[in-house]
């Protein structure tokens, strides 16, 4: 017997032994590990194996779960995840989350022949990842989300009402200095017409936005709390930011500002950038007008989203080359 046979019959052993969820989980982790080294070393043997005693230790988990929420050993599921009298043991305790205990409690009520079909399709789907070089996989991946993402696009444009899949949106925030008396000359004020929070936070513009939407939102460093107010606000969910890398230097309280963020936020099922495709999240740029933001980041998001219909707000002057645009400086696109 070959020594991967041996290892493969200790770690059964093993799980077959443990009594605990921390035992099991143990197991569980051990061989979540083993998975990651034996898809690195492209071993396909050595990762079936590692699958297998992965997903028995999870169903064998989930069956104990069940039956220390059937014995009152730890809170029944659907009630709060809180400490109750008799329930002496919360997920917390057994460092599980409650995704964790969902999944393997379904997997744990599973027929036996269902659960080794699941298990050999996970197995079958690994090997096909080691048989796949790593650059036809990121092709392949590549390749299904630009048709996600036009499908996307082809439903949006077809809704009867213009609702956009991008919204960019560069809102005319007032900041207060810490004195009118001082700090008023270097105020936004001084160069166009600003809205209070409140008011930019009141816009409708989830009226605007597709149900699967993707909202890239301008903010600099001492509004970002309320940047990020105004993004919940209009119903959309923060996920990362990109920063615009000033060739000058600008004031500030605590630093010399030289730089800008772009927010994203996202509502729905909006398809992320495939891996490989995606930009810095730093680009240097020249400063323009005051306030005026470089059209690198609409080219970005137009290479993200080629084909969904997009709007910037407050835009100004002609509205970008197939974009909508609003505010009280934007102009309708050139002929």
């Amino acid at each position: 017997m070959g020594a991967a046979p041996v290892r493969y019959e200790a770690a059964r052993a093993a799980l077959a032994e443990a009594k605990r969820i921390d035992d099991v989980k143990d197991v569980h982790d051990r061989m979540m590990a083993l998975e990651a080294y034996a898809f690195q070393a492209r071993d396909g043997e050595l990762l079936e194996w590692a699958i297998d005693i992965r997903m028995r230790a999870e169903r064998k988990a989930g069956r104990l779960l069940i039956e220390m929420a059937e014995t009152g050993e730890r809170a029944a599921p659907g009630r709060p995840e809180k400490r109750s009298p008799g329930a002496t043991i919360i997920l917390k305790d057994m460092a599980l989350t409650k995704s964790q205990s969902s999944r393997w409690q379904a997997l744990a009520r599973l027929d036996e022949d269902v659960y080794e079909r699941r298990a050999a399709a996970a197995k079958r789907e690994a090997a096909a990842r080691v048989e796949t070089p790593a650059a036809t996989r990121t092709q392949e991946k590549q390749a299904a989300r630009a048709a996600r993402e036009a499908a996307l696009g082809a439903r949006q444009t077809a809704l009867p009402e213009a609702r956009f899949g991008v919204v960019v949106a560069d809102p005319e925030w007032r900041f207060e200095p810490w004195s009118r008396e001082t700090g008023l000359d270097r105020a936004p004020d001084n160069h166009y017409p600003t809205s209070a929070v409140g008011e930019i936070a009141a816009r409708d513009v989830a009226s605007i936005a597709a149900e699967d939407c993707v909202l890239f939102l301008w903010a600099t460093a001492p509004m970002l709390p309320q940047a990020l107010s105004v993004m919940a606000a209009w119903g959309f969910d923060y996920r990362s930011h990109v920063v615009w890398a000033k060739d000058r230097v600008g004031t500030g309280y605590w630093f010399r500002n030289a730089h800008e963020l772009l927010l994203v936020g996202v509502r729905g099922a909006i398809p992320a950038p495939a891996m490989g495709t995606q930009w810095d999240s730093l680009i240097s740029e020249e400063v323009g007008e005051h306030s005026q933001k470089p059209e690198a980041f609409l080219r970005m998001i137009e290479q993200y989203f080629p084909n969904l219909p997009k709007i910037e707000l407050n835009r100004r002057g002609p509205a970008r080359q197939g974009w909508a645009a609003w505010g009280n400086e934007a102009e309708a696109a050139a002929p």
